[in-house]
């Protein structure tokens, strides 16, 4: 449970509020449409699931990337090197052996910046794999946890399918807590610019490698 004073509530807002104009500086921010939130309410799954339908922060966007699907699936899968491709994930790991798959379990961090009523803080991310769909489809969801600032479960959805010239990807988000659901609009907004991000720099990652190797 987290307190619902109006202190917390303007740490969070002010918290989310500097994250979303820190993200909105980066290049795929720069060339995405204004960020809102996702109209349909989630309507792709993984194996019969997706994100919670019941969510009040939630966003969604897609790419297409000219890279092979099995290079675009490694980046997403190959959790422990995600901080070589993405700026904004300081340090990654696996909490369990082997290859991904339901049931996994990684922790992952990633900063968010000072407010007036808080200090910088690291927010760890603790993301359990519900269901995974090689080459299809990967869902996640956890916690994220920092200092003056949680999100009680974020649940993640990536779909990926073929089309002529590269492979669609889909992502979708949604988050859960007193704290973000105090300012749903700034919450969202947040939101929209780390998926922005990320769908970013996995296109430009993919699409450099591509380019390296000569594949089409």
């Amino acid at each position: 449970m987290f307190s619902m004073s109006s202190k917390p509530r303007a740490a969070v807002t002010l918290a989310l509020a500097i994250t979303a104009v820190l993200a909105s500086t980066s290049p795929a921010a720069q060339a995405a449409p204004a960020l809102q939130a996702n109209p349909r309410g989630g309507t792709s799954q993984c194996g019969g699931r997706g994100v919670d339908a019941g969510a009040l922060i939630r966003y969604e966007s897609d790419a297409v990337i000219k890279a092979p699907l099995s290079t675009i699936w490694k980046l997403q899968t190959d959790v422990e090197r995600w901080p070589s491709w993405q700026p904004p994930v300081l340090t990654a790991e696996r909490l369990d052996p082997g290859r991904l798959e339901a049931g996994s379990r990684f922790r992952w961090t990633t900063p968010a910046p000072a407010t007036p009523t808080t200090p910088a803080t690291t927010l760890a991310i603790t993301s359990t794999v519900q269901e995974l769909r090689r080459h299809n489809c990967l869902l996640w969801s956890g916690p994220a946890i920092g200092e003056g600032l949680s999100i009680d479960e974020g649940v993640h959805l990536w779909t990926f399918r073929k089309v002529k010239g590269g492979v669609h990807v889909h992502t979708e988000e949604t988050w859960t807590g007193a704290q973000v659901e105090a300012d749903v609009p700034t919450a969202t907004a947040a939101l929209g610019a780390g998926l922005e991000a990320w769908l970013h720099d996995l296109k430009a990652t993919a699409e450099a490698h591509t380019d390296r190797t000569g594949r089409p």
